[in-house]
């Protein structure tokens, strides 16, 4: 299983950017995926699940109307769009492969990208 995500960066409060997720080494189509969050000696916490076919998606609280997410399974990628983004949102963000379609559910570490850091900054 490989995992790589691409877009993070730094953006003023406000702003948008859109995280990339490509996947590799499984049958991306068969399964839900999940973006995850790190700030700095905390613990992850979940942002979102997609279903395999992508049709469903639940997002955290914290995040709900501001971040989308958008799947393609012939190419293998999950985005992660985030707008109207605070300094709370300052985080490393992965993608993992989750194991069902389990809102808040946080799949175990093997299974995560490497990451991308998003910094929201003035």
């Amino acid at each position: 299983l490989q995992l790589v995500e691409s877009g993070g960066g730094t953006v003023q409060p406000g702003g948008s950017l859109r995280l990339s997720c490509s996947a590799s080494g499984f049958t991306f189509r068969d399964y839900a995926m999940t973006w995850l969050r790190q700030r700095p000696g905390g613990n992850p916490e979940w942002v979102s699940v997609t279903s395999a076919g992508g049709r469903r998606t639940e997002f955290a609280d914290s995040v709900k109307g501001r971040f989308s997410v958008f799947r393609d399974n012939n190419k293998n990628t999950l985005d992660l769009q985030m707008d109207s983004l605070k300094p709370e949102d300052t985080a490393r963000y992965h993608c993992a492969r989750a194991p069902n379609f389990i809102p808040g559910l946080l799949p175990t570490e093997k299974f995560w990208g490497q990451g991308a850091q998003v910094t929201v900054s003035s």
